[in-house]
């Protein structure tokens, strides 16, 4: 059981807590920094365990439970759930035990559904999200009328979480996932883990111009802001906001890859 944590009007300058599997939820802690950029940060990338779509439920949970734990320690005004699988099996959880906000993530399917032209959406999801029971419901209540395929791609984020995004591998993969949706004639492709976006320029590469692709780190953010703000504890836009990373498996590997992914050199701390 994790100890209530209640916001108050005093920490407008405690950081934000981010966290995935691994490497995936900087995809989302990027367009918070790029969007607020007076809001301290705190990434957490949960690497022992990545994915989180391939680990049993139990264990989830216990992991989930450890890292909101460590950012409460840090008294950490919200909290961020930047991963899809943990969102859909642990997050009603968290909610009832603590006080600070809690932002998940959620795939598009609702814009997608009522955007697609011709009614066909397809969703690349783990293993695990894609037999998941509210996520299943997720998609229910959000398809209007249209054909939602839903795509599970074991291995996507193995490759991504060793850094083989441009390799042949990945594209083979991407190759397979992607090829009987698009024979299904989608128009709307969701991305349903926060890892596939750094895959877009890959996907677009075999899919042509003829997607709509959605992601969740804009929508992420902009909740994110409206919780913030509802609160009354924004940061001084005044205020240059610091990035912290921490990784439960640090390497060389990964060290390089965060900053590849980031766009700027990081210095990766070993989650304690």
């Amino acid at each position: 059981m994790i100890t209530k944590q209640v916001t108050t009007q005093n920490n407008n300058s405690a950081a934000i807590g981010v966290f995935d599997s691994g490497v995936g939820g900087l995809s989302i802690a990027k367009c918070i920094h790029q969007t607020l950029p007076y809001e301290n940060l705190i990434y957490v990338a949960d690497t022992q365990y990545a994915p989180y779509g391939d680990i049993q439920h139990d264990i989830l949970t216990k992991r989930v439970h450890s890292i909101a734990q460590y950012f409460l320690s840090k008294k950490v005004k919200a909290i961020v759930v930047a991963c899809n699988t943990a969102t859909v099996s642990v997050i009603s959880q968290l909610r009832e035990e603590i006080e600070v906000p809690i932002i998940g993530v959620e795939p598009a399917i609702k814009p997608a559904a009522l955007a697609s032209k011709n009614a066909k959406v397809g969703i690349l999801v783990t293993q695990a999200t894609a037999k998941n029971k509210n996520f299943i419901q997720l998609v229910e209540r959000y398809k209007n009328d249209a054909q939602v395929s839903i795509q599970a791609c074991p291995g996507l984020v193995d490759l991504i979480e060793q850094g083989k995004i441009d390799n042949k591998e990945c594209q083979q993969l991407l190759q397979q996932y992607l090829t009987p949706l698009l024979n299904e004639g989608i128009d709307s492709l969701v991305l349903g883990c926060t890892h596939y976006p750094f895959l877009i320029k890959q996907i677009k590469a075999i899919a042509g111009d003829q997607l709509t692709i959605y992601e969740t780190a804009t929508p992420v953010t902009q909740q994110l802001k409206r919780r913030l703000a509802a609160l009354s504890v924004n940061a001084s836009l005044e205020q240059t906001g610091q990035c912290q990373f921490l990784s439960s498996k640090v390497s060389s590997q990964q060290q390089e890859l965060f900053s590849k992914l980031w766009g700027q050199s990081v210095d990766l701390k070993p989650l304690p």
